[in-house]
């Protein structure tokens, strides 16, 4: 039988014992990635939500890592192999759980994606949406403002690596980690949303309205 092929545990950072309660709770059936990799979170998704009822799921990425990622994937195998690798293991979680899944993967930057997705009639139509592409302020700041229009009133939207901050040799830069954006996103938008609580290391919001 075939297996899971990840190369790396990022995903075991995440708090799935918080996921787990959030989303047992709001039974979420349209489902938006921003950033899917390998396809760890993909998975995790599909095994808990899809055994019980039929969900959609879209998965936006590049699949050619993000600025911190470029060394990691010269030594661990070319960008093809990272997008197969996403690839095989979403469809191996699907032929897993045994129920209909309607799969979408979007392949580009998330800009354009988001954008496109809004152009196709998907203002609030997601139930929850998780963004974990680039760490970079700028794009996460896009990747929130795009996708609170996607998503529905009462839907989550979770955002991963809110303290997360790069290593350079210069210290901390806050335009290359994501917390500064989730902030600025959060307060323009507080009348808007509430913050749920969680871990700090990851950072929850459900809409209330638009």
């Amino acid at each position: 039988m075939a297996e899971f092929d990840f190369t790396n545990n990022w995903f075991d950072s995440v708090p799935t014992g918080v996921w787990e309660q959030i989303l047992n709770q709001t039974h979420p059936k349209k489902i938006l990635e921003v950033g899917s990799y390998e396809g760890a979170s993909a998975c995790f998704l599909i095994n808990l939500l899809a055994s019980r009822s039929d969900i959609e799921i879209h998965c936006v990425d590049t699949w050619e890592g993000g600025i911190e990622h470029q060394e990691i994937l010269a030594t661990d195998g070319d960008k093809r192999s990272l997008e197969a690798r996403f690839h095989h293991n979403v469809n191996l979680a699907i032929e897993k759980v045994g129920r209909p899944v309607a799969f979408f993967a979007h392949k580009g930057t998330s800009d354009l994606c988001l954008a496109k997705l809004l152009s196709e009639g998907k203002r609030n139509y997601f139930d929850f949406i998780y963004i974990d592409g680039s760490h970079q302020a700028p794009d996460v700041l896009c990747d929130a403002v795009l996708g609170f229009r996607l998503l529905k009133a009462g839907g989550i939207m979770a955002f991963d690596d809110y303290l997360w901050a790069e290593t350079l040799p210069y210290g901390k830069d806050p335009i290359r980690c994501p917390k500064p954006a989730i902030d600025a996103f959060v307060n323009l938008n507080i009348r808007k949303l509430q913050v749920l609580q969680a871990p700090l290391y990851q950072l929850y919001i459900q809409k209330l309205s638009d």
